[in-house]
């Protein structure tokens, strides 16, 4: 007999704050109200959806599909990001990840965009995020290093954290 495993990505409702809030606390995240109030309103504008991918009808991760980025670059390209991409630990290294960005590409191609764009923190804990960014064809937008999507200066110090990002971009012909 063989275990076979079924994925499914939807998109999620107001009924699943707790399974967004579960996704985070698994990645050693807080899940703040406010943000997933704010996440709800800009999914009912229609400027974002978040979706949730499920291995055997079980929450493994979720990310951000987000039409209107912050990041000034993004914004004035009107190129969409995705945002937030996280898998629960014991989920992670079963190509989930590439899952959901995949098929944030196509719906991106599905929209009429020509790029799509991806942030990704730059220290060590990001390392597995960094480089599959990179072996999907993601490659930095060329602008320079940001915090909290704002570009920052040549000799400005900034903590390295998880808001220290490179802004990566792919095209998607």
């Amino acid at each position: 007999m063989t275990d076979k495993k079924t994925l499914q990505i939807r998109r999620s409702s107001a009924g699943d704050a707790q399974i967004l809030k579960d996704i985070c606390a698994s990645c050693g995240e807080t899940a703040y109200e406010d943000d997933l109030l704010r996440n709800m309103e800009c999914v009912e504008e229609g400027t974002r959806i978040i979706l949730i991918i499920e291995e055997n009808g079980l929450a493994a991760g979720s990310c951000i599909f987000n039409r209107q980025p912050r990041y000034a670059l993004f914004d004035k390209l009107d190129i969409p990001a995705i945002q937030d991409l996280k898998i629960v630990p014991d989920q992670r290294r079963k190509g989930l990840a590439t899952v959901l960005i995949k098929h944030c590409e196509e719906y991106a191609r599905e929209l009429g965009y020509s790029d799509i764009g991806i942030s990704v923190a730059l220290h060590s804990g990001f390392g597995p995020a960094q480089r599959l960014y990179v072996k999907l064809g993601y490659v930095p937008d060329g602008a320079g290093v940001t915090y909290d999507r704002e570009l920052i200066s040549p000799m400005e110090m900034r903590p390295i954290d998880d808001d220290l990002c490179l802004m990566l971009v792919k095209a998607l012909n």
